[in-house]
């Protein structure tokens, strides 16, 4: 990692922790170009959201205030945090870059250490960016997966809480014949045959995987404008309608074109010279994580495009050898045709200040009362039929009520 005790202009130190007993220490710096290429040098294993790919695109498409806190061993990198200071009202909250987005989290670890790990050491990282920055309120680690490839998350130590939203997968073990076997396959094939015979008659069906910047872009255009629609109709919030946020997913997708095995692919469903549904994911591990996906409400919305393309997603999943495919987060019918795993997330708060302890208590009472009434199926029915029916006063939507 950078050096501290020679930090250059471009790359100012904040703030070094005292050493512990255990030789433990944490340097918080400031997310420059040094840091940066530091932490994408940091051998180590992470979620989609806490990769170097992700933190730089990020950094790059939004400029936020963001800093990289490093956890030490015995004078050895063991744990990296990338995090983005935003406000919210009053306070000041540090969390991953990416915000609603940034879903299964597990920040970026050397593998070989987390046996050790324990609550002292995150602590001294927690009170180091502390230290650094006296303005932040709370630090939210939200949405953590309690494992990444079979490894406990290190920032499960702390105390957390259950996230609202339930995560679905799909268990990959036995491949897809297996899995067809575990969510009445014949009728998933048998209709899998009829939407292709519909194809046929406006042209044909053609799934494609975004190999080029153009192919990309396209796929990319065809999804924003399908999430336009639908948040539109529904009356809630486009979350992917800032220019940054298009242009953080446009240099993701694309700047992984370059290297042999893409971290993150989009795949396309072409009917009739027409993209009609596009998913976007990420290869994380031993899991394929599909962070988001969208359907055309048009003409062909009858024939169910993304039913289709999930259809072949997952297979493929199958035939490249990974053991699940994560839905990510959020209960909807289409997850639940396939999914036999349910996955809990976790939310990690921690105040440092009294403004951010009256903060974490106000998020933990609303984290409580949006699990109560998502766990109550006649309410949250209810709750979305009186969401859709509103028009010109569009309310937050996440990504995880996709």
């Amino acid at each position: 990692m950078v050096d501290a005790t020679a930090p250059s202009e471009n790359n100012a130190l904040l703030r070094h922790a005292a050493t512990t007993g255990n030789a433990t220490t944490a340097v918080v710096l400031s997310a420059s170009s040094e840091a940066l290429s530091a932490y994408g040098k940091f051998t180590s294993i992470y979620a989609p959201a806490q990769s170097p790919e992700w933190v730089s695109s990020w950094i790059d498409a939004n400029t936020p205030d963001a800093v990289l806190a490093t956890l030490s061993a015995n004078g050895r990198p063991v744990m990296s945090v990338a995090l983005e200071v935003g406000r919210d009202g009053p306070f000041r909250i540090a969390r991953f870059l990416g915000g609603k987005h940034a879903n299964g989290n597990f920040p970026a670890t050397d593998k070989n250490w987390l046996a050790a790990a324990n609550a002292g050491d995150i602590d001294v990282l927690i009170r180091s960016i502390g230290k650094a920055r006296p303005d932040i309120d709370l630090v939210a680690f939200d949405r953590l997966i309690g494992d990444f490839n079979g490894l406990p998350n290190p920032l499960l130590k702390l105390p957390s809480s259950p996230s609202p939203n339930v995560a679905l997968a799909v268990d990959l073990d036995g491949g897809f014949e297996t899995v067809l076997t575990r969510t009445n396959g014949k009728k998933k094939r048998k209709r899998h045959r009829s939407q292709e015979r519909k194809y046929e008659v406006v042209g044909g069906a053609r799934r494609t995987m975004a190999t080029t910047t153009a192919e990309a872009n396209a796929m990319l255009d065809a999804f924003f404008a399908m999430k336009e629609q639908r948040f539109g109709a529904m009356g809630i919030t486009d979350v992917f309608a800032d220019t940054e946020v298009r242009t953080f997913f446009r240099k993701l997708f694309v700047d992984a074109l370059a290297r042999e095995n893409p971290s993150f692919v989009l795949h396309g469903l072409e009917v009739g010279g027409k993209y009609r549904a596009v998913t976007g994911s990420s290869r994380a591990g031993n899991r394929l994580v599909c962070e988001f996906g969208a359907i055309a409400d048009d003409e062909l919305a009858y024939a169910s495009p993304g039913e289709y393309l999930f259809f072949d997603n997952i297979s493929e999943a199958c035939d490249q050898g990974f053991d699940i495919y994560d839905f990510s987060v959020g209960d909807e019918p289409y997850k639940r045709q396939w999914c036999d795993l349910e996955i809990q997330h976790a939310d990690v708060l921690i105040p440092l200040t009294a403004k951010g302890r009256l903060y974490a208590l106000g998020l933990r009472s609303l984290s409580r009362a949006k699990g109560a009434i998502k766990n109550n199926a006649r309410m949250w029915a209810l709750i979305k039929r009186l969401r859709s029916g509103v028009r010109g006063k569009p309310v937050t939507a996440s990504v995880e009520e996709d």
